[in-house]
């Protein structure tokens, strides 16, 4: 054992010291069926051989904690980290009931309580580690729902901001909430989730004899950073009896730093909070974690004894995490957070937070002060959005594809790594900075990169290279001419053939004056194209706009969010004279969008315009 023990650690740490390495090798599918092709190993192999196979074949293509890893959001473990997940392996711990796991359950309960007195959760607070942000998003949701209305109900609406994390929405379908009992709902300028826009669509349900259930807000969002006005979105679900959860699976554990506290104000408030200490933590994965604040929900919720489990049953003031969650076999994800805290001590970890925000401070600031480049989203935790500018480029399309190319290029310098986003449905390139090996030079390294590589136009979409995903079962003759069709503006780049598939997609409506097509906060998903008319926008019962032939209304509901979500309608539409639409399932647009590029454009123009203006 200590003879494959020390042979291993020499290969690990010769590779996690290679001054050499990139951010992230890829490597195709053929070549990696080359390099570890089947085998059947019916015989014993020597851990030397074993060892090469993997050091050459296996770990350098994947990506690594670097200096200049700045994509998604970046992993740096640590060492004594690694080690506690060595010795919960080697001892194969079985962290599920106190009867068989009494120190390990120990060591969780004192990290859990670790956490609930950075956060400020009462002494009642229960959780527990899981494997990840999503785990915790589904524990936590699956709690909410147990305690408030225990079985699904189809009375039951969810509310998330559009900013929200995509297991959010994973978590909704696996739970079995239908695409219109959960309502996406639109961000601010700072892409925050406003207690007044929260509150509009809780009343709609209401009086629709609907039951809000929970609402999600982010602590560090994924994709921009931000963090929601905690505290007043608390107070709002408090007093409608709608039970607030928090995901902090970003930008939890920023409260070890004052300017991390005074963002998070209010956190303490919620009824359940995600957190991920394999992010600002820096344990190895897998690693997170949820709170409940009245901790006997997660009992009511998870706990199940089958006869077979009888005799490991505890006594009251034992803990059998297993009834706490999803997971009976589990294993302890506490050792290696209690090692690696007690080795540096807190304060190393306050300090590796606090230099990641400096660090995005100063990005911010370069960014603000160059020519070139441009802030997409304010700077928010350690999340830096922007894009470059090109003299003489107006057009998104162009500067979609330029900034693109940027990020390729980037990655094939080795330099560092950094990922993109949409944001109101336009492209930037977005930094997260997160790892404790990460320094100015690095920051100061990726921004001169992006600020000065020359690269071309990427290369144009060819018009129908993608095929149309519709259905081909048609009518003897669709609604509309084909003709018809390619003289609307949104479709005007459509073959002929393209047109026709859309046309035996669509269905005719007509309004007549003052007829309601959409109500502001219903459920509906359809789009309209306007062939002739007119029709007024009203938000809050006031006419904000006029939408006219060949225009087109709706696709923010059309769009699929994620996982069959989508916006809930931000507006009433009033016919303003005789007004004749075409119609299509949000399936059709969707479509639509995957098959016809120039579709997908305007389509994305208009969420960004639309998004814009829908708050304040």
């Amino acid at each position: 054992m200590r003879r494959l023990g020390y042979r291993t650690v020499d290969m690990l740490v010769e590779r996690l010291a290679d001054p050499s390495s990139r951010p992230i090798r890829r490597a195709s599918a053929e070549e990696m069926r080359r390099r570890v092709p089947p085998t059947d190993p019916e015989q014993p192999e020597e851990l030397a051989r074993i060892l090469e196979q993997l050091d050459r074949d296996v770990l350098p293509f994947a990506s690594r904690d670097h200096p200049g890893f700045f994509a998604y959001v970046p992993f740096a473990g640590t060492w004594p980290g690694a080690l506690g997940d060595l010795i919960a392996s080697a001892c194969n711990v079985y962290a599920g009931s106190w009867m068989e796991s009494a120190g390990p359950s120990r060591l969780e309960l004192e990290v859990l309580e670790w956490f609930k007195s950075w956060l400020g959760y009462p002494g009642e607070t229960a959780g527990l580690l899981v494997s990840g942000g999503s785990a915790g998003n589904m524990t936590a949701l699956a709690c909410a729902r147990e305690a408030l209305v225990g079985p699904m109900s189809d009375r039951v609406v969810a509310y998330v901001s559009d900013q929200a994390h995509a297991s959010v929405a994973r978590s909704a379908r696996v739970l079995g909430f239908r695409p219109n009992q959960m309502r996406v709902l639109p961000s601010d300028d700072e892409f925050r989730l406003r207690p007044d826009t929260l509150a509009h669509a809780m009343d709609a349900d209401l009086k629709a004899g609907r039951r809000p259930l929970f609402a999600v807000a982010n602590a560090g969002a994924t994709n921009t950073g931000a963090v929601d006005p905690l505290g007043e979105l608390a107070d709002l679900c408090r007093e409608r009896g709608v039970w607030l959860h928090v995901d902090a699976a970003y930008g939890g554990f920023a409260v070890l730093t004052e300017r991390g506290r005074r963002l998070l104000d209010g956190i303490a408030e919620a009824d359940s909070i995600t957190l991920d200490p394999h992010k600002w933590l820096y344990q190895p994965y897998e690693c997170g974690c949820v709170l409940v604040r009245q901790g006997s929900h997660l009992r009511q919720a998870f706990a199940m004894t089958p006869d077979y489990l009888r005799d490991a049953m505890s006594a009251e003031d034992e803990v059998d995490f297993s009834d706490l969650g999803m997971q009976l076999t589990r294993s302890t994800r506490a050792l290696k957070l209690w090692v690696s805290i007690r080795y540096f001590g807190l304060a190393a970890f306050r300090r590796a937070i606090e230099r990641s925000l400096d660090l995005a401070e100063l990005a911010a600031r370069r960014i603000e002060a160059s020519d070139a480049l441009e802030l997409a989203a304010p700077r928010s935790l350690g999340v830096v959005c922007f894009r470059r500018r090109f003299p003489g480029v107006d057009d998104e399309a162009e500067l979609e594809q330029r900034n693109a190319a940027l990020v390729e290029a980037l990655e094939e310098s080795g330099i560092g790594l950094v990922s993109s986003t949409r944001l109101r449905g336009r492209y930037a390139i977005r930094m997260c900075i997160l790892s404790h090996s990460s320094d100015e030079a690095a920051v100061n390294g990726i921004l001169d990169f992006l600020e000065g590589a020359e690269v071309a136009s990427g290369p144009a979409e060819r018009r129908g290279e993608r095929e149309p995903a519709i259905d081909k079962t048609w009518a003897e003759r669709p609604p509309v001419a084909p003709g018809a069709i390619r003289a609307l503006p949104l479709f005007a780049t459509l073959s002929e053939e393209e047109a026709e598939r859309v046309a035996h997609a669509a269905r005719v409506r007509e309004a007549s004056p003052g007829e309601a097509v959409i109500s502001q906060w219903e459920l509906s998903r359809d789009f309209y194209v306007i062939v002739e008319g007119a029709v007024d926008i009203h938000v809050d019962g006031k006419i904000v706009g006029r939408e006219l032939s060949g225009e087109f209304f709706g696709e923010l509901a059309g769009v699929d969010w994620g996982s069959g979500f989508a916006y809930s309608r931000l507006a009433t539409v009033v016919a303003a004279e005789r007004t004749r639409m075409l119609v299509f399932s949000s399936e059709s647009l969707n479509e639509f969008a995957a098959a016809f590029p120039g579709v997908e454009r305007a389509l994305r123009e208009a969420v960004h315009e639309r998004l814009s203006e829908a708050t304040p």
